[in-house]
């Protein structure tokens, strides 16, 4: 992943690789058939380590009150992309620049793991609806409206430094709740 994350699918030869992790290029292929092979394992490993943490993060906030679950979701999602700079930059590149042999492969495995997640959201915002704690919405629009958020705030992180960050976070994140309770 870290050769991946600093010069991109294109600008890493596979004998990099094969030196960073100390074997030689003809030994990689024992391993993985293909440098695609490679770099789509690698990226499957960073999105199930996701889903494992949005699972363990959802569960943590089970009993908590609908905001407090969005919240911590979004706070929690940026700092674990923030304590992993790797890991960021992988996704940032795979998903904002992919490589265009690749293109659309990467993007049904990313459609895919939406879909685990939006399971997730849309419980949350459905329940919420129900028992009125927010407005009486669509949940599609409500859905849209918080990968927006998350997704601007995975950007942003990009641009700020982490005391920035977190005040602009809590700045969007106090105008996204006060839009969908009234």
């Amino acid at each position: 992943m870290k050769l991946f994350s600093a010069h991109g699918y294109e600008g890493t030869p596979l004998s990099a690789i094969a030196k960073e992790v100390g074997i030689k290029t003809p030994s990689l292929y024992a391993h993985f058939e293909s440098k695609e092979k490679l770099y789509f394992a690698v990226y499957e490993e960073v999105q199930a380590e996701h889903v494992r943490r949005l699972e363990a993060l959802i569960e943590s906030v089970r009993e908590e009150d609908t905001g407090t679950k969005l919240y911590t979701i979004l706070s929690e999602t940026c700092r674990n992309y923030l304590l992993d700079e790797e890991k960021a930059a992988f996704l940032k590149r795979a998903m904002l620049f992919p490589p265009s042999s690749l293109q659309d492969e990467l993007q049904q495995r990313f459609m895919e793991a939406e879909k685990r997640q939006t399971a997730v959201y849309r419980g949350i915002f459905e329940a919420a609806i129900e028992e009125g704690s927010i407005a009486d919405r669509d949940a599609d629009d409500l859905l849209a409206a918080y990968y927006c958020l998350l997704d601007g705030s995975f950007v942003q992180m990009f641009y700020y430094g982490p005391v920035q960050f977190q005040q602009r976070l809590r700045s969007v994140w106090s105008i996204f709740w006060e839009g969908i309770t009234r």
